[in-house]
């Protein structure tokens, strides 16, 4: 009999270099001559990112900058979740953006779907916010890996623990 292989499909952020971005993009605010004298920010509070700024347009600009910043940083921009903006003190606008860690049950579904319609033998089971996927063929592990590639999931996903 052949040993069964695996990997674990997750969806994570990895908050350091969500942090690391942050620090450059206000960098790059601070030397803008258009936002010479305005009370753009940006600040990560547990897992949620807050953009203030003068108003919506220039909050628009913030959050341009901001993803170009993750963007070089590998941040899958997928898992950004965009708040309303709302009013906030000393009249400026601030909008949440959560940062979505794990694969919720929906997803989890979608992505089950899309096994089931490579029509391969490997067994798939949801763990928490992760889904582990496994077969006795290395070839059909790959096969799935690139049929979630190639689909267009809500939110960016990676491959670990393949074994």
């Amino acid at each position: 009999m052949s040993k069964e292989s695996s990997f674990d499909i997750v969806s994570k952020v990895d908050l350091s270099e969500v942090n690391n971005a942050i620090q450059t993009a206000l960098k790059e605010i601070e030397n803008r001559f258009d936002f010479k004298g305005t009370k753009s920010k940006i600040t990560l509070e547990k897992e949620e990112l807050v953009l203030v700024s003068d108003d919506e347009f220039k909050l628009g600009q913030v959050k341009d900058i901001l993803i170009g910043k993750l963007v070089k940083r590998e941040v899958p921009i997928k898992n950004l979740d965009y708040g309303k903006v709302e009013p906030a003190a000393g009249g400026t606008v601030r909008q949440r953006v959560k940062l979505i860690q794990g694969i919720d049950k929906d997803n989890a579904k979608k992505i089950n779907a899309i096994i089931k319609d490579a029509g391969l033998k490997v067994k798939t089971q949801i763990q928490d916010d992760q889904i582990r996927v496994t077969g006795k063929s290395k070839d059909e592990l790959q096969q799935i890996i690139n049929a979630i590639r190639k689909s267009d999931l809500p939110l960016e996903v990676q491959f670990i623990n393949y074994r």
